[in-house]
């Protein structure tokens, strides 16, 4: 309990699968919280969930591919709760499932858009809150894509790859600012985006596709998305005061090979 006691906390993509795990769990710990989404009847049940529990919980829908809302989110952020200690970036989309050479212009930027596009408009205009408080976190969520390649999704993969090394950029650009970058690399985690996208894929009977692609996991099994919110509450917390610019890889042993 209390890790991170009173450290306000902004979670993009907060309503449903990983974001909401980290939620619960950075409200756990003592975080004020700001939910970031689109999905705005889960997102605000969320937050009506963690205030009945106690936790300071606000939500504020959120395009983080719109910069002009980003901006105004977080200064709202700042403003209510006096400050701003934690960014972590998950909102992300799996985009298309088709070869490079059939993806259209617009199919590859949607995904850039929400993915890459979306970080960066959160960290561009977080640092200036992030600056007032030595020791902030900013938590990038990346994949296991962000480290190897696949031959599926192509947009998806190339959006990890690129924050993967946004994230090692940003943790020296802003060191001196006391404020930790690290990315997080999920390996395959039963949220409803993995579920959309082996049915995307061809999968017909989801019990079964979920065992087989956990069998490519060493620990022969799917993450769930508690797996991730650990690690991120480890990176937020004072714990990791000395990590930075560091990849965590949260996969099962996906990477080991």
């Amino acid at each position: 309990m209390n890790r991170v006691k009173d450290k306000v906390c902004v979670i993009t993509g907060a309503a449903v699968g990983i974001g909401h795990a980290c939620a619960r769990r950075l409200a756990d710990e003592g975080a004020r919280l700001a939910l970031f989404d689109i999905l705005d009847e889960p997102g605000r049940a969320l937050a009506d969930e963690l205030c009945a529990q106690g936790a300071q919980t606000r939500y504020w829908h959120v395009d983080v591919a719109d910069e002009h809302a980003v901006r105004n989110a977080l200064d709202g952020v700042a403003n209510h709760y006096g400050g701003l200690h934690v960014l972590v970036n998950n909102a992300g989309i799996a985009g298309i499932n088709k070869p490079t050479h059939e993806i259209t212009e617009q199919e590859w930027d949607l995904v850039q858009a929400i993915n890459v596009k979306g970080v960066f408009f959160c960290v561009k205009h977080a640092i200036p809150h992030l600056r007032r408080n030595r020791g902030a976190s900013i938590i990038n969520l990346s994949s296991i894509y962000g480290l190897v390649g696949a031959p599926d999704v192509p947009p998806y993969h190339a959006s990890k790859g690129a924050l993967t090394l946004m994230t090692k950029t940003d943790a020296l650009l802003y060191a001196a600012d006391g404020i930790r970058v690290n990315s997080i690399h999920p390996g395959y985690i039963w949220t409803p985006m993995v579920k959309q996208h082996l049915l995307d894929s061809g999968a017909t009977d989801l019990d079964a596709a979920r065992t087989q692609v956990g069998e490519l996991h060493p620990l022969g099994r799917m993450g769930e998305p508690d797996d991730i919110a650990w690690g991120v509450v480890y990176l937020a917390s004072d714990e990791s005061k000395f990590v930075t610019g560091s990849a965590l890889v949260i996969d099962g042993g996906y990477t080991a090979r």
